[in-house]
């Protein structure tokens, strides 16, 4: 497989810079898109599959994925550079299965290493998507490309624990009746507490399960096939 793009050994510096700035226990990292520029990739996200960058929502700067663009087993341009700078000598672990299991999009928050007690948030918006608009908190990610979610969607109504594992999806939990409008701004919020995972949309839990082993790992932004999905006001509050 090919890998497109190029990526600036200033842009790899920069992801380095947030690696040193690890999130402290009860302390929010706040990633909420103001500096970014519109029109082009995140740089306090790293996006790994599929097509991110800034858009203007009513005069806010926001992310979007969008999947009307992208072709399931792309990766993001520069992934290679992006993979060594998230995951050092393991990175070619990581690459390797971006590259074979790239049919979800994603993206990570650089400057977290490992999340396992918390509460992660972000809003969001399905704009289009005839086969999904789905918005998920990616959790758990390991240097095997092995992944947890929480994630909504607009044109399901529905709230699901998936789990990505050796290159298969499956669901944990599946929750149904979950109003979730497409173009309305929803709150999504999961919250880990060692084994137990909590899933809340617009405030109201709705999601509940007991994981087999602790949560460990990376964090990010998560969705699928042809959703146009905004965000905003993403974080990460790591638990003492």
């Amino acid at each position: 497989m090919t890998v497109g793009g190029s990526f600036k050994p200033v842009a790899a510096a920069m992801i380095l810079a947030a690696l040193a700035l690890p999130a402290l226990a009860g302390q929010p990292t706040k990633i909420d898109f103001v500096d970014e520029t519109i029109g082009a990739e995140p740089k306090s996200l790293v996006p790994v599959v599929g097509i991110w960058r800034i858009e203007n929502d009513s005069g806010n700067k926001v992310l979007a994925v969008d999947g009307r663009q992208w072709k399931e087993g792309e990766s993001s341009a520069g992934i290679a550079d992006k993979a060594r700078a998230l995951y050092g000598e393991r990175y070619a672990e990581f690459l390797d299965r971006v590259q074979a299991y790239a049919y979800f999009p994603y993206v990570i928050a650089p400057d977290i290493q490992d999340f396992t007690n918390g509460e992660i948030t972000v809003r969001f918006q399905g704009l289009s998507g005839r086969i999904d608009q789905g918005a998920g908190i990616l959790f758990n990610l390991k240097p095997n490309g092995n992944y947890l979610t929480v994630r909504a969607n607009c044109l399901e109504n529905n709230l699901v624990l998936w789990k990505f594992e050796n290159g298969k999806r499956s669901s944990v939990k599946w929750v149904r009746n979950t109003p979730t409008a497409t173009r309305q701004w929803h709150d999504l919020k999961v919250r880990i507490i060692g084994t137990k995972v909590e899933g809340y949309l617009d405030g109201k839990l709705y999601l509940e399960h007991t994981l087999a082993q602790p949560v460990s790992g990376r964090v990010g932004l998560w969705s699928k096939a042809d959703s146009h999905v905004q965000f905003s006001d993403y974080t990460v509050t790591a638990a003492d």
